[in-house]
């Protein structure tokens, strides 16, 4: 019989998808920490060229910048984050069009874990119109991309940045 337990926090991350930096960075970053709690890494901008998806709407060249955060986020706040970061993206929305997306989860020494607001066959509901999407598993010593991952996130680029963050993560027990 399995006994309940109350995991140990995770590390909480953050994507921030944007052309258009110069109108809100670092200005942005404040607001994050309101919500996460002090950052404690940001990456230099990640050209974003996998798809053209958001191009309408948040214009070109597009890129990626993946923050990190030193409070210990519980995962079952997930869904409560990802509300708090669609209020800051429309908060900062211009004529109804975001001028970032942010894209807040939470890494663990086992697995990214990010929210969204779209349903899918892998996903988790969480609640409150919230889920999961278990984006990539850490295993062998490295992340492993899953059939529905980002194509982004399959990159060596970002699972490099995330290798980096994962081992500020405090290993626990036989955690891998």
């Amino acid at each position: 019989m399995s006994i309940p337990h109350e995991p140990a926090p995770a590390k909480a991350v953050l994507s921030i998808l944007s052309a258009r930096w110069d109108s809100f960075w670092p200005g942005l970053l404040p607001r994050l920490e309101a919500i996460l709690g002090p950052a404690d890494f940001h990456s230099d901008p990640i050209p974003f060229t996998q798809t053209t998806y958001y191009d309408a709407e948040l214009g070109t060249p597009i890129f990626r910048r993946i923050l990190s955060f030193a409070t210990p986020l519980p995962m079952d706040r997930l869904a409560a984050v990802k509300l708090a970061t669609n209020a800051v993206e429309n908060e900062y929305a211009e004529n109804g069009r975001r001028r970032f997306n942010l894209d807040p989860g939470y890494l663990t020494r086992e697995r990214l874990v990010l929210a969204t607001g779209k349903n899918f066959a892998h996903r988790i509901y969480l609640g409150q119109g919230i889920f999961a999407d278990l984006t990539l598993i850490y295993r062998k010593g490295r992340f492993e991309a899953l059939p529905w991952t980002f194509p982004d996130y399959r990159t060596e680029a970002i699972q490099d940045i995330l290798a980096r963050i994962r081992a500020t993560i405090p290993t626990q027990g036989n955690r891998p």
